[in-house]
């Protein structure tokens, strides 16, 4: 009698597929196969052996892996699939084996191609009505085996593929019609924050509510200044930096002593993906950003929310907004991994659709942020020739609702990530602009899980919201001139002597810095002018409520005679940022207009002011960081075709990097020891600390894979 397998491939011959335990006989070759997007996903893949794509002389090269944890477990939703558990198990056409519901979500979802080898299915599961056997008596299938009803599968014959002479009208997300308002997302269920405590413990609330709060400094440009001298432009530097977050070392759980965020609780997020999957996505970009997508599905804790939506030439909502528990990890990897690419690029669509999840959501985590990654160039919405850049009408690309308010701040910005030599810089740059987010660019692919580990670790440590600053006169004869707030929205009211800046949300440890003007007027009587207060307003997203923090005011001596005072070295610090920021903004512009030699001469002459400066030549950090940047920038102006392929969107990221004073990730790099990492948090660092001990298989990966605890998600006190 012949074996198990041939009676398999006679089965498979026959249009059907059933489970067949696998014997000595059968077992695979040792050769191994070209590791899956689904397997990419898997945890297992993860601490089994490196991740990180290997450069080879034909460009990236996805690690190796054998088959076997693909026949023991269901590789969509990562579970192990056993005989008589009361699940059925689809065995496909090509051997591979999977739960019967995850492959027929797979289906639906418009996936008709193996998550295992890539192999193109003839046959495909189809869900249907259960036939009742006759009592009495088992089924016999036609091989003329009994039939077991929890592993036998239905399938249907595809029909042979189309060729399709217009691609880019190709609508590749073939699923069930999707409801006209998405209040489908799952309830938060949360408690209050400090619920059931004894006095003792309100106390401690009450301290940890003190500590989740922010510092305030000022430091006037010179300390002292004689009577006799005055000011048109006098220069006072305002520092904020938000609470850090405690980080706890472990010798014994954590022998490698990598960071491990603190058991704090933090604000809950809710967090939508707008993921392009157009044609130009097929392949090693598909692959890496899906294994990008399971970093962040395994690092959102139990509280945190997410929903996925896929645009090409049309877009679609594939995961509603569910919690990240153990179920809806396993739902939010399934959707994933059933992206397939091919069509246009529509990122109007994208973004109308993530939008709309945000909106029509019955209930609201304290946090909310789109992440937006695109590879391409909208060719639907946008006008305008090629290099027209600025003829282009990127607002079209944003819904209104994530333009945001004149005064209340951004309530849903979008952090946007270019990904290769092809995408639309100027629109990402300008989407994440208006909207209150920041812009990466992705040189390199296999950056893309560490720039989305960068993003996350901060919207995952959030401690402050609706921040605004406030500035007033104290002195009567003192006005105020500007503020100098980068991309925040600011004002000074009409009497010059009161202004605003809507700064939004700090995440731990992060920092900001305003330049404000005034001026100082000659004095006769005393020895001290006093400048300016300021006034700090902003909320707890656990508490929700509204603090108010006031500076003493700040004073400048007034001596009699006074030799000239050094500028302060925290205030040329700031300006050399700002004016570097300037330098980055006019090159762009020459370069867009086609004056390459003029960009390079603007970036070269800011970089000879700033080495003259006092915080030049005492070796401050950011000043070299600065330089180094300037002179990248430089050489990606080396020529049109550099400028086009990376040279503007690498000014871009730093111009929203300097302009947010945020951490965003550029070129092929997210390392922390770069210069350019100049506002990167101890919560960023962390979780690139994760996502790199994942892709180069550390053995002390899987301890960090456990999420970081939102409230509501941390051990209860014993």
């Amino acid at each position: 009698m012949g074996s198990k397998w041939r009676k398999a491939k006679l089965a498979l011959g026959l249009n059907l597929c059933s489970y067949v335990p696998r014997t000595l006989e059968d077992s695979p070759p040792a050769s191994s196969e070209r590791l899956s997007d689904a397997a990419l996903l898997s945890p297992t893949n993860w601490d089994s052996r490196p991740m990180t794509p290997t450069p080879s002389s034909h460009g990236l090269r996805l690690s190796k892996s054998g088959s076997k944890s693909s026949k023991q477990t269901c590789s969509i939703c990562l579970t192990k699939m056993k005989q008589g558990g009361g699940h059925a198990i689809f065995t496909a056409e090509c051997s591979h084996s999977f739960h019967f519901h995850c492959i027929t979500s797979n289906v639906k979802h418009g996936n008709q191609i193996c998550p295992v080898c890539r192999a193109k299915w003839k046959e495909i599961p189809l869900q249907a009505p259960s036939l009742d056997p006759v009592p009495g008596r088992a089924p016999i299938n036609a091989v003329g085996w009994p039939h077991n009803d929890a592993l036998m599968t239905v399938v249907r014959r595809l029909p042979p593929p189309r060729r399709d002479m217009n691609r880019r009208h190709i609508v590749p997300l073939l699923q069930a019609p999707e409801p006209s308002v998405y209040d489908d997302d799952e309830s938060l269920d949360l408690q209050p924050v400090f619920a059931d405590r004894n006095s003792t413990d309100n106390k401690n609330a009450a301290d940890h509510n003190f500590a989740r709060t922010i510092e305030i400094k000022t430091y006037p440009e010179v300390s002292a200044a004689s009577k006799s001298k005055s000011y048109d432009n006098f220069t006072v530097l305002v520092n904020l930096k938000a609470a850090a977050t405690i980080v706890r070392q472990d010798p014994i759980r954590n022998p490698a002593n990598l960071p491990q965020l603190s058991q704090t609780p933090r604000a809950p997020v809710d967090l939508v993906t707008v993921l392009d999957i157009s044609g130009s996505m097929a392949g090693t970009k598909l692959a890496l950003l899906k294994r990008a997508m399971g970093f962040v599905i395994q690092n959102l804790g139990s509280n945190d929310r997410l929903s996925v939506v896929a645009f090409s030439s049309t877009a679609r909502r594939l995961f509603p907004l569910r919690k990240m528990s153990d179920t809806g990890r396993q739902q939010a990897l399934q959707a994933v991994n059933s992206l397939v690419a091919n069509g246009g690029t529509n990122i109007a669509e994208g973004l109308r659709k993530g939008a709309k999840v945000m909106e029509d959501r019955k209930e609201k985590n304290p946090v909310a942020s789109i992440i937006l990654l695109s590879d391409g160039q909208d060719t639907y919405t946008v006008s305008g020739a090629g290099g027209n850049q600025h003829q282009r009408n990127y607002q079209l690309l944003l819904p209104l609702s994530i333009h945001g308010g004149d005064t209340a701040g951004f309530q849903i910005p979008v952090h946007a990530f270019g990904f290769g030599a092809d995408h639309d810089a100027s629109s990402m740059h300008s989407i994440s602009e208006i909207s209150g987010g920041t812009f990466s660019f992705i040189e390199t692919e296999a950056v893309i899980q560490d720039a989305f580990a960068q993003c996350i670790g901060g919207l995952l440590s959030v401690v402050v919201q609706e921040l605004q600053v406030g500035v007033e006169c104290v002195h009567p004869s003192i006005h105020l001139g500007s503020l100098k707030a980068g991309s925040y929205p600011s004002r000074v009211m009409a009497d010059a002597r009161t202004g605003f800046i809507d700064v939004g949300d700090l995440y731990a440890d992060e920092e900001r810095d305003f330049l404000v003007s005034v001026n100082v007027p000659a004095v006769s009587p005393g020895n001290q002018t006093s400048l300016i207060k300021v006034r700090c307003v902003f909320k707890d997203p656990l508490t929700k409520e509204m603090t108010t923090l006031e500076t003493e005011e700040v004073m400048l001596e007034r001596p009699e005679m006074c030799e000239e005072a050094a500028v302060s070295i925290e205030v040329d610090r700031q300006r050399n940022r700002l004016q570097a920021a300037e330098a980055m903004s006019q090159a762009r512009t020459a370069a867009e207009q086609g004056d390459l030699p003029g960009a390079v001469s603007i970036l070269e002459n800011c970089r000879r002011v700033l080495s003259e400066t006092i915080s030049a030549k005492s070796h401050d950090r950011l000043c070299i960081a600065l330089d180094a940047e300037l002179k990248e920038m430089q050489e990606r102006m080396a020529s049109r075709h550099v400028y086009e392929a990376s040279g503007r969107a690498y000014i871009l990221s730093g111009l929203s990097s300097h302009s947010w004073q945020r951490a965003t990730a550029r070129g092929d790099s997210t390392d922390g020891s770069s210069l350019v990492q100049a506002y990167q948090t101890p919560s960023m660092t962390e979780m690139l600390t994760r996502s790199q001990a994942m892709l180069l298989g550390s053995p002390s990966a899987q301890r960090l894979v456990q999420p970081l605890w939102s409230f509501g998600s941390q051990p209860n006190p014993r």
